[in-house]
């Protein structure tokens, strides 16, 4: 499974378990704000990527960077890959 892929489904996992949904499909230019989690939702969402990934690229950034897209957000992950 890719790092996108990956991202993608989580998210949905994420989603619904906190019962929320999305407006819309999922894309590259959802807006993270809008997408019904909260900022609990993306911690929770960054801690059970950092489970199945691995690692946590807002830790390894060395400048915080605050994704305002989906395809931004998947960015970050895939920028910050482990070698």
């Amino acid at each position: 499974m890719s790092v996108e892929e990956t991202v993608r489904s989580t998210f949905q996992e994420v989603l619904e378990s906190i019962g929320a949904s999305l407006a819309g499909p999922l894309t590259g230019e959802t807006v993270l704000l809008n997408s019904g989690l909260d900022s609990l939702g993306f911690a929770v969402l960054v801690a059970r990527l950092e489970e199945k990934l691995g690692y946590d690229p807002f830790i390894i950034m060395s400048e915080p960077v605050y994704p305002r897209t989906f395809a931004e957000f998947v960015g970050i992950y895939e920028q910050h890959k482990p070698a």
